[in-house]
């Protein structure tokens, strides 16, 4: 009951290429690789944005950023 050989590991490969067939498998490969190129692609974007800071508004000017939070306690000061 230890691990699994080869052996079992190619069975279990060839009844995945039974049961989906090799080009849904290629089609699910290419899908999970444009995916994976999409979130690079992402975060390269975000951190570009990161590194060159925004102008900061100058006083009585509005930022058009909304805030969400939520108030855990109401204190009275």
């Amino acid at each position: 009951m230890g691990s699994f050989s080869i052996w079992h590991w190619l069975i279990v490969l060839l009844v995945v290429l039974l049961v989906f067939g090799t080009k849904k498998l290629r089609n699910i490969g290419a899908d999970l690789g444009g995916a994976v190129k999409g979130f690079k692609q992402a975060m390269k974007e975000e951190q570009s944005k990161t590194e060159s800071p925004a102008e900061l508004p100058r006083q009585g000017q509005s930022t058009g950023t909304t805030i969400e939070g939520e108030v855990k306690e109401k204190q009275q000061g």
